[in-house]
């Protein structure tokens, strides 16, 4: 064949490309010419004649000859860098396995070469044993390994390694990983092979224990405890699995040492660890420890302070001469980034103005295992906000953003208000909650200045709700639409309809609701800054709905008999700035009107007549929740609320006892007639519906209610939120007696979509929707009029598995109880019907909270002996 140039080994890698450029040359050198090429000399420069390719490449010869730059009547010397260049241009394309170049024949002084190659293999088919089907998706994408792939020896070694990671990660300590290539035999020219990927995770390998060498002082329970990923074999744990993770093993060991410095052994070490394989296919752990001796703090100096005294500083650090040494708590007290607005030096100096100081604690003499402390403070100047801008609001007007704003410009830096203004962004709900940033740009420590920039990213804040359904006996078709960010000054402008005008905050809705036997419109709107100087809300909604009652002979509506409601309210909700600004003050006046035309139920006193609602209703109300409203990790929700109507039979002249009297008396005579059809019992009937028409021509009551929740966060991605809620509907006057508006339901998802008497739908999960109110004394069964009070007591874990802008989504585990009363005679609020069971939320922004939670219910349904056992509920445009 001629002088071999090179002959570089199939597969090499591109890290070991010099060493065989340093190969070619040795080869070239040492190699000697075949007979036909005995006029070669090495060293010499030739003129290069016809350059060829042999091998097996789906590439055309002009193709490669072009890409490995030789070209022909070019000057080269054998060997010399044009051949190594020409090979390294080739390699680095990594579209071959072998690359070989030979000297074919030397005729005078002209040099002819042979470049032999063959193509990388292209990945043909691919199998997957040992997963689920459904998770070899996942890896072909993770691992790139989709039809057409080049399969090279750095290919597959990178998927072995990844998927033996990936799985040990999981728990499968013992995964291995087989790869087999196998050549397709056809008549196509490109080399292609078939892979077959086997994964054998074996059993999850589990601790079966975890014990220690060299602790005298603290004990093997202790350590364990501090061990927050790496836990033993234990049955009655449910939250922390005992599988073998390396990393988290790893991360555990530091956390040993800190447990160690937590109580002043500032100098304990591991020594080392060792991993014991058991007969049961569990593992062992044995950790060698040297605790070292213990420390305590001496004397803590502060150096460098002027805008502070030692004093001040010494409040705020929080230790003392003779303490305990604790490295992780002394750092803490400096800077402790796990909280934004943790009390401490570092955050005095942030939220003052002092962006550019440094707080630095140093140990200066550990003599006789008494620490002193020098915490070295460098203030800096103070900086002041020089701009402060808002990026990626493509359809919030930037008005709406900026009266936001905590940070103005010319405004001394404050660590505080930026974090604040992150949360008041986030809160809106116009902006993915977890992608806004805040950007510090152009920081200038001589001039004390900072340029600050807060990157939003938009969602949908408009939602639509169309949906049709067969329920009450009949088909029930639903139309809602919610704009969250609209904007009324440009409802006349045409070219604002994007679809429709947006950005100026405000909050528009309409929904309409029909089926056979009823109707429901309504229509609210509502200004967060009425004015736009200050943060007052103005709110107005109207809603009118009309119920046909059911003819149990036909199974229709009976449209002659209808129960109708119309309702009004205004109202003002100010922003406090004392106790602090997360309070909320509001107010509204409202107006029902419930009209009665031959509408005779269980559920009133009357079927013919009216009633009129005219109520005042005062709020107060605290939330200082975290920065994303649809999973908040952080703070509390208090809400109190009283609602009242005028106290009418203070000046009517009515004589309610009388009043009283009189209906006790008519409901006897009803009682004792001898048939509904019998005279007595119509006049009797008749003076009931005048008397209630008098105590209920216009609705006398006042109404309270209380909600307060907590988020707190326990671990990263479990929030715990403990709820209590409690309500009582009351009388002015004991003759008049409670209305039979306005009251509450207990029970099931919450959703009040039949809610046509002003009644209040209390969620309680496991029980059917509604169920649990008060037992009737007459009837001895559940009362179907609802009940005066309430009180009920939650406890949800939640823990979210995306909090992605097109989609949050979290599963949730609940225990809850509550119970409802006639009057606080029978209250007992820890005599509750109580539940457990798990759900899941999606968020959505066109679509709004969705969700469904399975619940148990542990106790009977009133008047029943058995208990309830579990329910389904559907939530939908609500949170809990």
């Amino acid at each position: 064949m001629g002088k071999q140039v090179n002959n570089l080994a199939k597969n090499i890698s591109t890290t070991s490309y010099l060493k065989n450029c340093i190969a070619i040359l040795f080869f070239i050198s040492f190699f000697n010419v075949s007979s036909q090429n005995s006029n070669f000399i090495e060293g010499k420069k030739y003129t290069l004649g016809e350059v060829s390719v042999a091998g097996n490449t789906a590439f055309s010869e002009q193709t490669i000859i072009a890409y490995s730059g030789l070209r022909k009547g070019q000057e080269i010397t054998i060997p010399g860098e044009d051949i190594g260049n020409a090979i390294k241009k080739l390699w680095n394309s990594k579209l071959f396995s072998d690359i070989e170049v030979y000297v074919t024949k030397i005729e005078d002084n002209v040099a002819y070469l042979q470049i032999k190659l063959f193509d990388l293999p292209q990945l043909n088919e691919l199998k997957v044993k040992g997963v689920k089907k459904g998770k070899v998706e996942g890896i072909v994408k993770e691992n790139k390994l989709t039809k057409g792939t080049k399969v090279t020896e750095n290919l597959i070694t990178t998927t072995k390694n990844f998927l033996t990671k990936k799985y040990k990660k999981e728990g499968f300590l013992n995964t291995k990983v087989h790869i087999n290539t196998i050549e397709v035999q056809d008549t196509v020219k490109a080399s292609r092979v078939n892979m077959v990927l086997n994964i054998d995770k074996g059993e999850k390998v589990k601790i079966k224990d975890i014990t220690f060498k060299g602790n005298d002082v603290l004990s093997d329970k202790k350590l364990r405890k501090s061990m927050k990923g790496t836990k033993k074999i234990n049955p009655i744990r449910v939250l922390k699995r005992s599988k073998f993770i390396d990393s988290s093993y790893q991360a555990d060991l530091g956390h040993v040492i800190d447990t160690y410095k937590e109580n002043g052994y500032r100098d304990a070490r591991i020594l080392s660890d060792s991993l014991i394989y058991n007969d049961d296919k569990t593992i062992s752990l044995v950790i060698k420890v040297n605790e070292g001796e213990q420390y305590t703090f001496g004397d803590i100096k502060f150096i460098g302070n002027t805008v502070y005294t030692n004093e001040q500083l010494s409040r705020l650090l929080r230790i003392r001469k003779g303490d305990t040494y604790n490295g992780i708590l002394l750092q803490k007290r400096i800077a402790d980034n796990s909280k934004p607005d943790a009390q401490d030096i570092t955050n005095q100096y942030q939220n003052n103005g002092y962006l550019f100081s440094s707080v630095n604690p140093v140990e200066v003499s550990a003599d006789n295992n008494v620490i002193d402390i020098e915490v070295r403070i460098s203030e800096g100047k103070p900086a002041y906000f020089n701009s402060v801008s808002v990026v990626g609001n493509d359809k919030t007007n930037d008005h709406v953003i900026y009266r936001e704003l905590r940070t103005r410009p010319g405004q001394l830096y404050s660590k505080a208000n930026v974090v604040r203004t992150v949360r008041e962004l986030g809160q809106l709900g116009f902006f993915d909650a977890q992608q806004i940033t805040p950007n510090f740009n152009n920081p200038n420590p001589v001039e004390g200045t900072i340029d600050m920039e807060y990157a939003v990213q938009e969602t949908g804040s408009s939602q639509i709700e169309l949906q049709g359904g067969y329920g009450g006996g009949g088909f029930i078709g639903t139309l809602g639409l919610s704009f969250n960010n609209f904007s009324i000054k440009d409802i006349f402008k045409k070219e604002a309809y994007k679809p429709i005008p947006m950005g100026d905050g405000q909050k528009l809705s309409l929904r309409l609701q029909a089926s056979r036997f009823y109707q429901t419109y309504s229509f609210s709107f509502s200004e967060p800054w009425l004015g736009g100087k200050r943060p007052v809300q103005f709110s107005t909604s109207l809603s009118h709905t009309k119920q046909f009652l059911y003819d149990y002979t036909t199974g229709n509506a009976d449209k002659s008999r209808s129960f109708n409601i119309t309702g009004l309210t205004f109202g003002l909700a100010k922003r406090l700035s004392v106790p602090d600004d997360y309070f909320t003050l509001s107010q509204a006046v409202s107006y029902q009107r419930y009209d009665l035309n031959n509408y005779n139920t269980g559920l009133f006193t009357f079927g013919d007549g009216f009633s009129n609602n005219l109520s005042y209703t005062f709020g107060l109300s605290r939330n200082n929740t975290s920065v994303d409203p649809i999973f908040p990790t952080g703070g509390s929700n208090f809400a109190f609320s009283a609602k009242f109507s005028l106290p009418y039979s203070l000046f009517n002249g009515v004589d309610y006892e009388q009043l009283s009297d009189d209906y006790d008396d008519a409901v006897e005579r009803r009682n004792n007639a001898d048939s509904t059809a019998d005279i007595e019992y119509i006049e009797a009937t008749n003076d009931i519906t005048e008397i209630d028409q008098k105590r209920f021509n216009w609705l006398e009551f006042y109404k309270v209610k209380f909600s307060g929740e907590w988020y707190t966060q326990i671990t990263k991605n479990l929030v715990l939120r403990p709820k209590i809620e409690f309500g009582f509907l009351g009388a002015y006057n004991n003759a008049r007696g409670v209305i039979p508006f306005e009251r509450f339901y207990l029970g099931g998802d919450g959703l009040g979509n039949f809610s046509l008497d002003g009644r209040e739908v209390i969620q309680l999960r496991g029980y059917p929707n509604q169920s649990l109110t008060h037992l009737d004394e007459t009837t001895g069964q559940a009362s179907q009029d609802g009940s005066s009070i309430y009180n009920k007591f939650s406890l949800e874990l939640r823990y979210p598995i995306t909090l992605k802008a097109s989609a949050k989504i979290y599963a949730l585990g609940f225990i809850e109880g509550g119970s409802s009363y006639e009057n606080f005679r029978d209250f007992d609020p820890f005599n509750i019907k109580r539940s457990a069971g798990l759900g899941i939320r999606i968020f959505m922004p066109a679509f709004g909270l969705l969700g469904i939670d399975f619940g148990h219910g542990f106790d009977p349904l009133p008047g029943q002996t058995t208990k309830n056992g579990w329910e389904t509920h559907f939530i939908i445009g609500q949170q809990f």
